[in-house]
C-alpha cells in the first residue's frame, strides 16, 4: 500500500525542501517507487531537481484546478524511481481561485486516488503556510513529517501546526498521524543545538526521530545544481544522514506513526 506524507511546517528556512528532496531521493534509491508533488509557489523543489521552474508549463497548479490528471504533469528525474509533480509560479493564485469552490480541501487528496497504486511513497513538500495549499497536502496525507531548525526559537509556532493538524484531523482527514519529528540544521559546536534538541525531545518525545541533520555546506550547495545530496556528494555527512533517515522511516513506520 502507498504511504502518503505531508513534510510540513509553517515557518520558513527549517529544511522543508531539502528533507523533501533528500527523503524522497533516498526512498526512490531503496528501491520504492516515489512520487514528490510540488506544492510550494516557490518551487524550490522542482528547480532543485534539476527542473527548470520557469519553463514548466503544467503543474500542480492545473492538478488542483482540475484542469489536467497528475499523470500528465508528472516528470522523471535524474533518480531512478523517483518522479515529480512540479510547481510553478502559476500556483500562487490557487488559493484564491479555489477559495468558492466546491471540496476544495480535497482536490489534490482525488487528484492522487487514481495514481496511489502505482507508487510505494508520495512525499507532499508543502509552502511555508497553513493555507489552503498546506490543507489540500494534509488532506490527502496519511502523516505529517514536522522538520523543527535547532535555533532559538524552535518550538515557536509548533503548537499552531498542531492544532492544525488535530483541526484536520477532526473534521476532514481522521486518519491523519504524525509520521514523526526531524531536527534539522544542527551545529554540535554550539551548546544551544545541544539544548534544543533535548527541548524538542522532552516536548515531542518518541515522535522524535534518532536521526539528525547537521549544518552542512554540502547540502546547502545542492539544490543550486538541481541535484539531491546522494548525487552532488553522497560521502558527505548531510548525505549519510538523510539516508540514515530513510532507514529509519522504511524500518520504523509503526514505531514512529504515533496518534495525535
Amino acid at each position: 500500500m502507498v504511504k502518503i506524507i505531508a513534510i510540513c511546517n509553517q515557518k520558513g528556512g527549517v529544511g522543508k525542501t531539502t528533507s523533501a528532496i533528500n527523503i524522497s531521493t533516498y526512498l526512490a534509491l531503496a528501491g520504492k517507487k516515489v512520487m514528490l508533488i510540488d506544492l510550494d509557489p516557490q518551487a524550490n523543489a522542482t528547480s532543485g531537481l534539476g527542473l527548470d521552474k520557469h519553463n514548466i508549463q503544467k503543474s500542480t497548479y492545473h492538478v488542483l484546478l482540475e484542469e489536467v490528471e497528475i499523470k500528465d504533469v508528472v516528470q522523471i528525474t535524474a533518480i531512478n524511481n523517483l518522479w515529480l509533480a512540479p510547481s510553478n509560479l502559476d500556483l500562487t493564485g490557487a488559493e484564491v481561485e479555489l477559495v468558492g469552490a466546491l471540496g476544495r480541501e480535497n482536490r489534490l487528496k482525488k487528484a492522487l486516488e487514481k495514481e496511489k497504486e502505482n507508487f510505494d511513497f508520495i512525499i507532499i513538500d508543502s509552502p511555508p503556510s497553513l493555507g489552503l495549499l498546506t490543507i489540500n497536502g494534509l488532506c490527502a496525507a496519511d502523516s505529517v513529517l514536522i522538520p523543527v531548525q535547532c535555533e532559538y526559537y524552535a518550538l515557536e509556532g509548533l503548537t499552531q501546526l498542531i492544532n492544525t493538524v488535530k483541526l484536520i484531523k477532526d473534521n476532514l482527514n481522521s486518519n491523519l498521524m504524525i509520521e514523526g519529528v526531524l531536527l534539522t540544521m544542527a551545529d554540535y559546536r554550539t551548546n544551544l543545538t545541544k539544548e534544543v534538541i533535548q527541548e524538542v525531545r522532552n516536548y515531542f518525545k518518541e515522535r522524535v526521530y534518532e536521526s539528525v541533520i547537521p549544518r552542512n555546506i554540502r547540502l546547502t550547495e545542492a539544490p543550486s545544481f538541481g541535484k539531491p545530496i546522494a548525487l552532488y556528494d553522497k560521502d558527505s555527512l548531510g548525505s549519510q544522514k538523510y539516508e540514515e533517515l530513510s532507514r529509519e522511516i522504511l524500518g520504523g513506520n509503526q514505531k514512529w506513526k504515533q496518534e495525535l
